[in-house]
């Protein structure tokens, strides 16, 4: 990043993803679905109930390997009787990036276990596998290449911290596996659904992979 960027990004007073938290707050506290309660009168208080939360998803919740996006739909459905937010709307990415704000700087805590080693592994497999009519995989770049540039670019790690995350080439918040779509569209393939499984399969690996840098 260039030293503005950085700035930018550093300071929430500047950073534009504050919009999104103060959103993501004042939906916490709001009463939805037909039981007519809020995520707070659950949770609490956000900054204590939520910390950490961010830093252990993808999970599996009841048999079912869940993104963060995913657990929030599922405590909207069962615990309010509210419609699930569709992927990639503003309201979901607001209580999104509101709860991951609370374990802003924690490390990741993902780590294997018998509950999501197979879903580890696909994402492992997903990441290694090369798709797409440039013939690539994710490990090409990100881990053969990491460091070196890419059209005039640095080439990441790939280490998802901090997502859903502000992007100046978006103009506007979105989720890891917004991310990913992107990168399997630029290497000319089909990208997997949000919310589909395989993407969250991937989430998981990298999450997985990105626990020591955080």
């Amino acid at each position: 990043m260039s030293p503005s960027t950085r700035e930018m990004q550093d300071d929430e007073t500047l950073n534009p993803a504050t919009f999104w938290v103060l959103d993501g707050q004042a939906l916490w506290n709001t009463p939805s679905g037909q039981k007519n309660v809020s995520c707070a009168q659950c949770h609490g208080e956000a900054s204590s109930s939520m910390k950490g939360v961010a830093a252990s998803f993808p999970k599996v919740v009841h048999h079912q390997l869940l993104s963060l996006e995913g657990q929030i739909n599922m405590c909207r459905e069962a615990k309010q009787q509210a419609a699930p937010l569709a992927m990639e709307s503003k309201p979901l990415l607001s209580l999104a990036t509101f709860i991951g704000h609370a374990s802003k700087g924690m490390p990741i805590t993902v780590s294997r276990s018998p509950l999501n080693a197979q879903d580890l592994d696909a994402g492992q497999r997903l990441y290694e596998q090369r798709i797409g009519q440039l013939n690539l995989s994710c490990a090409q770049c990100h881990t053969e290449r990491a460091g070196l540039k890419l059209a005039g670019n640095f080439i990441p790690e790939a280490h998802p911290t901090g997502y859903p995350i502000y992007r100046l080439e978006w103009q506007t918040v979105g989720s890891l596996q917004r991310r990913l779509r992107n990168c399997m569209t630029g290497v000319r393939a089909e990208p997997y659904a949000l919310g589909s499984k395989e993407l969250t399969q991937l989430e998981l690996f990298l999450m997985w992979r990105a626990r020591y840098a955080a």
